[in-house]
């Protein structure tokens, strides 16, 4: 497994174990590739993600954005991802249905000393885009964390800080 993707997931398992929100909306999130600035992942529906009328609620989808931009953020070897100064997502159709597997990319689309930009498109089963989200985060503080890494250009191989395991 690429260093990029182990990493990835290290800091994915830091929000489960903080057993905050992260782990009661989606604690069944799966990232399945992970390269310097960009990721992919899915989400299993269930019923307890869905709204009234029985979609995908909004507010989840929403959610994601905010998290998987932060995963996008920890790509780039960002420990610590920031926090958020402005969030959006367009809605364009219904995401599925419990069993379906919502698909989501997310791309750091400008990333500063101060401030990281991202954007991320989730399909459907059927590859349909539904919804897409921007995500805006302040990460100057996240800058000097211990545990960042850097990474080769590839993700392949961490060049400066320690590799570890998510485990």
């Amino acid at each position: 497994m690429a260093a990029c993707l182990r990493f990835t997931r290290r800091v994915w398992k830091s929000f489960i174990d903080n057993k905050g929100h992260d782990a009661r909306c989606f604690p069944n999130l799966q990232i399945h590739r992970a390269v310097p600035g960009e990721l992919e992942a899915s989400l299993k529906i269930e019923p307890y993600n869905l709204n009234r009328v029985g979609t995908v609620h909004g507010g989840l989808i929403l959610s994601l954005t905010d998290t998987l931009g932060s995963l996008a953020v920890a790509t780039k070897g960002l420990y610590m991802t920031g926090v958020s100064v402005d969030i959006g997502t367009s809605f364009l159709k219904p995401a599925g249905k419990p069993g379906d597997l919502l698909k989501a990319r997310a791309t750091i689309t400008g990333l500063g000393k101060t401030l990281a930009f991202t954007r991320v498109d989730f399909t459907n089963t059927a590859g349909d885009i539904v919804a897409y989200g921007h995500h805006t985060k302040f990460v100057g503080k996240a800058n000097g964390h211990t545990e960042n890494i850097k990474l080769t250009d590839d993700g392949e191989k961490v060049i400066e800080g320690e590799d570890k395991d998510s485990d």
